[in-house]
């Protein structure tokens, strides 16, 4: 073939040369495709070793370290005895560690999330639900668990954030190469990649699916950026929580539906499914129509079946934050579901409103959640309040103290966040078996024993690290924004290892109130620029690309930092992420938290900090209302003083201020001669001692098992034996009760006379009321007497309850009795409510039907 030569534009061609390592090194390229090694420390200095600085630059991320590997790096690995040994070590450890199996009689657990937050290099997660979800595959991993989770695999992840020389936030998406993450495609035994189908508005999308191995946890991702779906089709995973609302409701379809179809597809047969979040609630209606097509069933047992064996988790605190879809939408793509169930429209959109008579209600996936799961829980003890008084308008005629839905409350995983310097010393002083039974708290308290000098130094060498890294961040960003170079180096010439440091990093939401600290800003000049007593405050956050007060937030922040006064002292890192987020909460000395109550459902960055010995200041609100201990930190009441959200900001910017100026700082400054604080010293030790082993993962999972798992477990033998004969019986009751339920009566009615005025202590009230039960058995019909205090007309808690003993007398009619001393003064009201009730049934708000009389 001859061809002219011509000046023209070349033509670029590729030749993909892979890194084919040898035998000996093989492990290497195992490991990497296992994210065991995010979690151990060993792993990743091994990787580290190879080439710091490429390790670096890739995010940590050994695939793709492995791909810029040349012959010659490969031929120094080799004749490196040191490295050779090392590998051997490592990668020994991680054979054992795949070496324990989960029992074969452990109940096996679907767990469903929209985000996971693994590791900084793959770019699934936006910030705490994620981190959690994450965590918890870990933990599974760790405490051995028959247990698998479902997600998506985002193109562009969560947006990347850079910030303008003003302090505008500007979010950055760039494409993942999935080849160079550590993922794999799912493949039929044809080589055929695994996939599933969902059907849209005149069109069928196809999710194809990847694996990723978490140690002995595998979490299954499925991804629509496939050539044979269209455009707008392929950027259904393109973002995670990017488009618009129709988007999302694709993206939860995914999740739900696809999920479940993955499952089946791969034949996991799950004995319990586990929505982290309402984002998976249509993963309910996707396994009653499984139920409903594979065994012929009504669609009332499969809705039994389906909700016996689910748990939902919910980490909102206001019913603003669950995500909700317009009718037309749910009409547009999902209609087929009310025909496959033989429901009308109105009855299946009646399972995702809040109120089943409102026409013009939005669809709610956390109300479809909760309808269709057995448990629920919220993520705190005071987020467990809030998420039953969320609720109640669910449960009509009860009050929300009474309501079956539960709290565990968020932990950490110890491996992930404890920085090695104090993994290592825990080792040392708490005993080997430590990290198998991180919850036993005498491990813990043999941090007493380590002397204060120790502690401090540990501190210091964390610290001396961050300062170390945030000065080479620093001059990179900020020469990135073209700042002044004289202010660049003003900026990070100021930095001490030995001054207080204070940290702030979190999402930029509103109600975490990060504007608090600058309210006035003469007081927080006096407290960080004292002399003798220096403070810095480390910042750092996202905001949500369409929250602008979030991003005037971070703006104003920025905008104070560059005040004369406050330059080196107030810094506000870009792009917080999980590195940064690591570096920060196990490096600072104080973890600060502003949130309004009671807003903050849990929170976890503060639990990673205790991990590490740093002390949190905190507003008494999710996890750290149960965390708190004096002489172990600090807090900001829960409380409110004020109605007013702006007098209550002022109070609490006092209280912050007083507190630091007053107590943090003076017992920091207080040091002996060699420049320890003992009484510092001694929150520290406090902090790990009585905080840390409440607050790890390992104890989270076990409440999940003890709590949760367990329960649905037992039900879902209850309901499954025997051809389903429980559950069809418990069916077929409720059934028999709805018809009958309108045509209870009120025969008679005997209480006592109010008009005869009041009566002494120890007067016993009676009561007699015989109701007709219009066919139904006494068995099957509750009466009781509720007692209380009415406060503005209303009555908000029961002080007393007690079920009526009841007796039949003929002719359908039974007779309800109570008699008791009344024990204490005052003027109490009371009424009685007539419900349901059945051995089988597990919360009487199963069946929340319910007469006041």
């Amino acid at each position: 073939m001859e061809s002219k030569l011509k000046h023209n534009k070349p033509e670029w061609k590729k030749i993909l040369v892979q890194a084919a390592l040898p035998e000996q090194l093989k492990p290497l390229k195992e490991m990497a495709y296992n994210l065991w090694w995010s979690w151990n420390y060993e792993a990743e200095d091994l990787f580290a070793s190879i080439k710091p600085e490429t390790w670096e630059e890739n995010e940590y991320n050994p695939v793709r370290l492995i791909e810029t590997l040349s012959m010659d790096d490969v031929d120094k690995m080799l004749n490196d005895k040191d490295f050779m040994n090392k590998l051997e070590d490592v990668y020994s450890c991680f054979k054992n560690y795949m070496a324990v199996k989960a029992g074969s009689d452990e109940v096996n657990i679907a767990y469903f999330s929209m985000e996971y937050g693994l590791h900084t290099s793959l770019k699934i997660y936006s910030g705490g639900l994620g981190i959690l979800a994450g965590d918890y595959l870990k933990q599974a991993s760790d405490s051995n668990k028959n247990l698998f989770g479902i997600g998506l695999l985002y193109r562009y992840g969560y947006f990347k954030q850079l910030l303008s020389h003003s302090g505008e936030q500007i979010a950055e998406y760039s494409p993942q190469r999935f080849t160079q993450l550590p993922i794999i495609p799912l493949r039929e035994k044809n080589g055929d990649w695994i996939s599933v189908r969902i059907a849209l508005p005149g069109r069928t999308i196809t999710a194809k699916a990847w694996q990723v191995n978490i140690g002995r946890i595998k979490l299954y991702l499925l991804d629509t950026d496939v050539d044979v779906n269209y455009d707008e089709d392929k950027s259904i995973t393109y973002q995670l929580y990017g488009g618009d609302n129709e988007n999302r409701l694709k993206q939860e379809m995914l999740l739900g539906l696809g999920g479940v179809r993955l499952i089946k597809k791969l034949g996991l047969n799950p004995d319990i499914y586990h929505s982290n979040e309402g984002h998976a609630a249509f993963s309910g209606l996707e396994r009653v129509k499984n139920l409903l097509e594979d065994l012929g069933i009504g669609f009332g047992l499969a809705k039994e079946l389906v909700r016996s064996t689910t748990l939902f988790t919910t980490h909102t605190p206001v019913p603003a934050g669950h995500d909700s879809f317009e009718e037309d939408l749910l009409r547009a793509y999902i209609p087929h579901f009310s025909d496959a169930f033989s429901l009308s429209w109105d009855d299946f959109m009646a399972l995702g409103r809040f109120n089943s008579d409102d026409r013009g209600g939005k669809f709610s996936m956390s109300v479809l959640a909760t309808r269709l799961s057995q448990e629920i829980n919220g993520v705190s003890k005071i987020h467990g309040r809030v998420s039953r008084e969320m609720f109640a308008g669910l449960y009509p005629g009860y009050f929300a103290h009474e309501l079956h839905i539960g709290h565990v409350t968020n932990g950490v995983h110890y491996f992930t966040w404890t920085d090695k310097i104090w993994q290592n010393l825990y080792k040392e002083t708490f005993g080997k078996k430590f990290e198998h039974n991180q919850h036993e708290i005498s491990n813990w308290s043999k941090i007493h024993d380590v002397p204060n000098d120790v502690i401090w130094a540990n501190r210091i060498k964390l610290k001396s690290n961050l300062i170390s890294k945030l000065k080479v961040k620093l001059k990179n960003d900020l020469t990135a924004k073209a700042e002044n170079p004289k202010q660049i180096v003003q900026m990070i010439s100021h930095f001490d290892e030995k001054a207080l440091i204070i940290g702030f990093a979190r999402r930029f939401a509103t109600y975490k109130r990060a504007h608090l600290l600058f309210i006035n800003l003469d007081r927080l000049d006096a407290i960080i620029n004292n002399e003798k007593k220096p403070v810095y405050f480390f910042f750092a956050g996202k905001a949500h690309p369409h929250d602008k007060a979030g991003q005037d937030l971070i703006k104003r922040i920025i905008e104070i930092s560059k005040m004369p006064r406050f330059i080196g002292k107030i810094i506000f890192m870009d792009n917080y992420d999980m590195t940064l987020g690591k570096l920060l909460t196990s490096s600072v000395d104080i973890w600060l938290n502003t949130p309004t109550r009671p807003l903050e459902a849990s929170g976890t960055s503060g639990e990673k900090a205790v991990m590490n010995g740093v002390v949190n200041f905190s507003v008494l609100d999710g996890w750290w209302a149960e965390g708190f201990h004096p002489d172990a930190g600090w807090a900001v009441e829960e409380n409110r003083t004020y109605d007013n959200q702006a007098f209550q900001d002022e109070l609490d910017a006092e209280t912050i201020y007083n507190t630091l100026e007053n107590e943090i700082s003076s017992i920091y400054y207080d040091q002996d001669e060699n420049g320890v604080s003992a009484k510092w010293v001694s929150y520290i030790k406090n902090t790990i001692a009585e905080i840390a082993p409440e607050f790890t993962m390992q104890r989270m999972i076990n409440d999940y098992y003890s709590s949760f798992y367990k329960r649905l477990s037992e039900r879902r033998k209850l309901v499954y034996d025997d051809n389903f004969k429980n559950a069809r019986e418990l069916v077929n009751w409720k059934k028999s009760v709805l018809q009958k339920w309108p045509h209870l009566k009120i025969e008679s009615m005997d209480v006592p006379d109010v008009e005869k005025g009041a009566v002494e202590f120890g007067t016993m009230f009676h009561a007699e009321i015989i109701l007709d039960l219009a066919g139904l058995k006494k068995e099957d019909i509750g009466l009781e007497i509720i007692m209380g205090n009415k406060v503005d007309g209303e009555l908000n808690s029961i002080s007393f309850k007690q079920e009526l003993d009841s007796e039949e007398i003929g002719d359908a009619k039974v007779k309800y009795v109570c008699e008791f001393p009344l024990r204490s003064a005052g003027v109490f009201d009371y009424s009685f409510r007539v419900y349901p009730k059945n051995p089988n049934l597990a919360y009487r708000m199963d069946f929340p039907l319910l007469h006041w009389i």
